[in-house]
């Protein structure tokens, strides 16, 4: 008797210097437990787990039956392990919690216990599992040194800490729970705060310092609560939970919160958390089209299905606001030279001007070509050309004859409608033209980048695409963003600007392609729509030094053999 007093003294003393007791967590299913399930007369705590008699032929003196079901478990492209079955705790636990074996139903016992209100299974809710896991953490897979090594992302087994363990070599419910102790709620081995747990295996590369993982940002109380399964308040806090899901997750693969890529991102994105309302740039007449498809992280870099999701512009792990603003860097700087991608778009894998891909992008074009260059999922041109190139990598070759200065500065020295600070000598980015017609590069106070415009195709601001438009500071104001319309309407550039363009009420893109030409200087390609032959059967324009040119073609009716400018 004594020996047993011993004992139960030893028992108190650990769980009082633990501070917690299983007496006072949810998992007490005794008359005693402050939860809602709980027996309707059985006094004993331990019972519902544990017996020392009769217990099933497995640690630790188990007292319940399994349920014997097949489940469905967790897959992804990118899972590198192999998981089979739940065994081990994970099997255990799943004895309640996938609500297929009454919660009274002993071993122990004759007769099932009998629950308060009449219930005999866990209830539906976030307890209940199931016996589709697919939208679960995987477990029960080996965990080594192996799986690391095609891994990457993950840290070495060694590299466990703390009450975080592996049992037999494995990933177990275990693992991340401990079923006798609730101290930080959920029965977590440990504080989750700003992902701690999930850090101990998990290492995505540029994490720290990023957005997610830095940003004191808190919900201001419009709207859905974006994190409605946490106790956190901060976008840091939450951590990997901005996204992602433990257990019954929205979306499967990759356990996000939510099956729609989109709808992780806007919870925080629509002006209620993040500063910048992006979810309204969707709403626009022209957007990046975000509404079907789905993004897959191993899918190929240039010809995956046909889709534009936030993941393919953005990593979430390594995002960050901190940095140069490629919007604006271009037109604010005075150093000539490439533009270094904004931190927006950092850790995507993205395209070079030689069409090489790679990992992490330098430049801005670099993510735009992935889409808009080499692939055959590509866009058709919004103006009919003489020279059709919808590749815009080829487009803005340094070996064309000319070209927007994205990849390289421009080959025309001589451009005196540039307005101060642009120089010759500089380079832009793809969105210093397609942007948000409500950015600071328009002057706006809205967010940057293509998300959505009221300008088609995405363009910050308004480029009227036909002719007979009647000239102005808006009908052009993209081209007049950097070219001064005083220069222009003067004739500095060329001697009939103000004839074409005012009198004869002729589109900036009837004579000019806007990216580039491989073999025409100027920028001149022709919009066929309005433009054809001469009568001489030729179709060109040729410069003959600077502001002089010679033309054939018929335009607006009239013939131009061989007209020298």
């Amino acid at each position: 008797m004594r020996r047993l007093i011993i004992i139960a003294a030893t028992v108190a003393f650990a769980v009082s210097a633990r501070g917690v007791s299983i007496v006072n967590s949810k998992h007490n299913l005794s008359t005693s437990g402050p939860g809602t399930l709980k027996a309707a007369t059985e006094t004993d705590v331990c019972i519902f787990c544990h017996t020392t008699h009769l217990s099933a032929p497995n640690a630790p003196l188990w007292n319940r039956p399994n349920s014997g079901v097949t489940y469905s478990t967790y897959n992804s492209s990118t899972l590198k392990a192999t998981v089979g079955q739940p065994s081990g705790s994970s099997k255990l636990c799943l004895s309640c919690h996938d609500g297929t074996v009454a919660l009274g139903q002993l071993r122990n016992r004759a007769a099932r216990v009998r629950f308060q209100h009449d219930v005999t299974h866990m209830p539906s809710g976030a307890s209940r599992l199931g016996t589709d896991l697919s939208g679960d953490h995987p477990v029960s897979f080996v965990f080594d040194n192996s799986v690391r090594a095609v891994k990457s992302d993950m840290n070495t087994p060694s590299a466990l800490t703390g009450r975080v363990r592996l049992q037999n070599d494995r990933i177990e419910c275990t693992t991340c729970h401990d079923p006798h102790d609730d101290r930080y709620g959920k029965f977590l081995v440990t504080d989750n705060v700003a992902s701690a747990l999930c850090l101990v295996c998990h290492n995505k590369p540029d994490w720290i310092g990023s957005s997610h993982q830095a940003s004191t940002k808190r919900w201001n109380g419009s709207g859905p609560n974006p994190w409605p399964h946490s106790k956190y308040a901060t976008v840091a806090d939450n951590g990997c939970g901005n996204c992602h899901r433990s257990h019954t997750a929205g979306g499967k693969e990759r356990l996000l919160n939510y099956d729609s890529d989109e709808a992780n991102c806007f919870p925080c994105h629509n002006g209620n958390v993040a500063t910048k309302n992006i979810q309204a740039e969707f709403n626009k007449a022209s957007v990046h089209p975000i509404a079907f498809g789905k993004h897959d992280p191993m899918e190929h870099a240039v010809n995956s299905p046909r889709h534009v999701k936030c993941m393919d512009c953005h990593n979430p792990h390594a995002t960050t606001s901190k940095g140069p603003v490629v919007m604006s860097k271009s037109m604010k700087s005075t150093v000539p030279g490439p533009v270094i991608a904004s931190r927006a778009i950092r850790g995507v894998k993205g395209v070079t001007s030689a069409g090489t891909v790679v990992k992490q992008v330098t430049y801005e074009y670099e993510l735009c070509y992935r889409c808009h260059a080499d692939s055959i999922n590509r866009g058709r041109a919004r103006v009919t050309r003489q020279f059709v190139q919808t590749n815009t990598r080829r487009a803005f070759a340094e070996s064309n004859l000319s070209y927007h200065p994205i990849q390289a500065p421009g080959r025309n020295a001589n451009v005196p409608s540039l307005i101060a600070p642009w120089t010759t000598a500089h380079q832009m980015t793809c969105t210093d033209c397609h942007n948000n017609d409500q950015s600071p590069g328009a002057n706006g106070t809205g967010p940057g980048g293509p998300h959505g415009s009221a300008y088609a195709p995405l363009l910050e601001r308004q480029q009227i695409l036909t002719d007979n438009t009647i000239e102005s500071s808006t009908a052009y104001a993209l081209c007049y963003k950097c070219h001064s319309r005083d220069s222009i309407l003067s004739d500095q550039s060329f001697p009939h600007h103000r004839k074409h363009v005012v009198d004869q009420r002729t589109a900036c893109t009837t004579c000019h392609d806007s990216h580039g030409v491989a073999n025409a200087t100027n920028l001149i390609n022709f919009n066929t729509t309005y433009a054809a032959k001469s009568s001489n059967g030729r179709f060109d324009y040729t410069a003959t030094g600077p502001r002089h040119g010679t033309c054939n073609l018929t335009c607006h009716n009239a013939d131009h053999n061989n007209r020298s400018y």
